[in-house]
């Protein structure tokens, strides 16, 4: 049965308005302002305020409290997405002027979420300020939920004409999404992302773009080529590699000197190469002439050749990326006896030792430079140069010095 305002306006005594009070708070909590509240239930807005925050005196001291709480108890969040419950309280601690922080606080959200959902869910009332509705918040969120979406491209026949028309005169995607921008500048439905024209050439159910125009691509797939993650990647060699996770904790901390970090740095097109050995305690450095270039077969004998000159007690261990040179790791380590570690594909930040030095080494190789017409010597006198250097790093010592006295006691 509906509410209906009473027409006879005496005071009720100590009935205290009941129903009106009944029937304003249960449209509160549908989310209606005080004065909307008020107005359907026939009294005065200052009378339904008086209901929910209690009465005053002239002094500020309350003489009378709230007739009940005007939120039932906080909801907790139940997923992913805001309940309508969480968008009810949002809606009654707006109304109350609470900061953005301590509503997302009383629901466990983060504030970026409930900000987002009032600048998305909410309307703007007069004009200016924004209004939240939190049942309209909950029909906006509801109605955009529903998947699969429609594809923006067949929905425009203009746009589809456009990008099939560049698509069969072999045009990229990301192209044709480039061009849209210039042609159509001010024209927002004819505005697509390279992203979206892929998926209507891939995701045939949208039946957006024809199939046949996967072979204008310049790969010409008829589907897309599946990313391997990183833990479901093939073994990069055939003989097992040994992570950086199970490398000594001296190497990780720089306790014991005799821990090396290695790479390469190769010339254009990668035709030549150098590579670069830097240990972890001393910094000091050793670079590996490779006459017969940087391939598996010959690089794991220059590097052995170079790694052989060292004193055992300095060869505990050596880090390298996963590159190819590095297919004959099992053959180094059973001819110098010393492990080979391999850090994680794409994370250059665990050998930062090395990749310092390497940015250190480009100021005497360029890149673009031929680096096969440096001899041996030449690697020796760069390699010298730079181990006479101070480093901040070492207390302003250079690495040939605290080598030196690492070398000196040992030999007592």
């Amino acid at each position: 049965m509906e509410f209906e305002v009473r027409e006879d306006r005496r005071p009720q005594g100590r009935k205290r308005l009941q129903a009106e009070r009944a029937e304003y708070f249960r449209l509160v909590q549908q989310g209606y302002s005080n004065a909307e509240a008020a107005k359907r239930v026939g009294v005065h807005p200052q009378t339904g305020r008086g209901w929910r925050n209690g009465r005053f005196r002239g002094n500020g001291r309350r003489v009378e409290p709230p007739v009940r709480s005007q939120r039932a108890a906080v909801p907790t969040a139940t997923g992913r997405y805001l309940s309508e419950e969480e968008r009810i309280h949002i809606a009654d601690r707006m109304r109350e002027k609470a900061s953005i922080r301590a509503i997302a606080a009383e629901l466990g959200r983060s504030p970026s979420t409930v900000s987002r959902e009032i600048r998305r869910n909410g309307s703007l009332w007069r004009g200016t300020e924004l209004a939240y509705r939190p049942h309209a918040a909950q029909a906006r969120a509801d109605a955009r939920r529903p998947r699969p979406k429609p594809g923006k491209i067949s929905q425009c026949p203009r746009l589809r004409d456009y990008v099939q028309e560049r698509l069969e005169r072999h045009w990229s995607p990301e192209q044709i999404a480039h061009q849209l921008r210039r042609d159509f500048p001010d024209d927002p439905e004819m505005r697509v992302t390279h992203e979206t024209i892929y998926q209507a050439l891939y995701l045939q159910s949208r039946g957006e773009l024809r199939r046949d125009l996967t072979k204008a691509l310049r790969t010409g797939r008829s589907r897309r080529r599946p990313r391997r993650q990183a833990n479901k990647r093939q073994a990069r060699f055939t003989a097992p590699m040994t992570m950086i996770s199970d490398r000594p904790v001296e190497a990780a901390d720089r306790a014991v000197a005799g821990h090396w970090e290695g790479d390469c740095i190769v010339g254009p097109g990668h035709g030549s190469a150098i590579g670069t050995l830097v240990e972890r305690t001393t910094r000091f450095t050793m670079l590996v002439h490779l006459p017969n270039g940087h391939r598996a077969q010959h690089f794991h004998q220059a590097l052995t050749a170079t790694v052989s000159r060292l004193p055992s007690h300095l060869r505990r261990s050596l880090t390298w990326d996963q590159g190819n040179e590095m297919a004959g790791h099992h053959l180094f380590s059973a001819a110098t006896n010393m492990p080979v570690y391999f850090c994680t594909p794409a994370s250059p930040w665990q050998r930062g030792t090395n990749e310092n030095t390497n940015g250190l080494l480009r100021q005497y190789f360029p890149k673009g430079t031929n680096l096969s017409h440096h001899s041996p010597e030449d690697l020796a006198a760069v390699a010298a140069e730079l181990n006479d250097r101070p480093r901040k790093a070492l207390g302003w010592e250079t690495p040939a010095e605290r080598l030196s006295k690492l070398l000196a006691t040992t030999r007592q």
